[in-house]
């Protein structure tokens, strides 16, 4: 799980499906080192949600659970490697993935969400930009 410490602080949030509108994001360590929680607070209409990251001791990848103020709970595979962030999710209908790329400075990530309705055909769904703050 330390590859996760890229994450960790606070973090402004910009989505391309919200020009001009700003969102939160609060990462941090729950259990010691055992899992990560990322809180995040995302101006109206989008829902606010919770990702809790844990892992296996065996992989660098781990499982991101997800749920947010709407209800909607859902489970991702989930890895930061080389300053690569990404997370997934292959679910029969609804598949999703992310890819968001952290600058050598460490203070921010570009990234976009990609989603796919038939499990083959992929297709740009929004970007993101997280940019820490203090």
């Amino acid at each position: 799980m330390s590859d996760f410490d890229a994450l960790l602080g606070e973090w402004t949030v910009e989505a391309s499906i919200a020009p001009g509108a700003t969102g939160r994001t609060v990462c941090e360590r729950l259990e010691g080192d055992a899992f990560v929680v990322l809180r995040s607070y995302a101006p109206d209409p989008a829902p606010d949600s919770v990702w809790l990251i844990g892992g296996d001791d065996s992989s660098r990848e781990g499982t991101a659970l997800y749920h947010d103020t709407r209800g909607v709970s859902r489970v991702y595979g989930t890895s930061l490697v080389d300053g690569v962030w990404r997370l997934w999710r292959d679910a029969p209908g609804f598949a999703q993935r992310f890819t968001g790329t952290l600058a050598a400075d460490g203070r921010t990530i570009s990234g976009a969400w990609e989603l796919s309705t038939d499990n083959a055909t992929w297709r740009h769904d929004f970007d993101l930009t997280y940019t820490r703050t203090g």
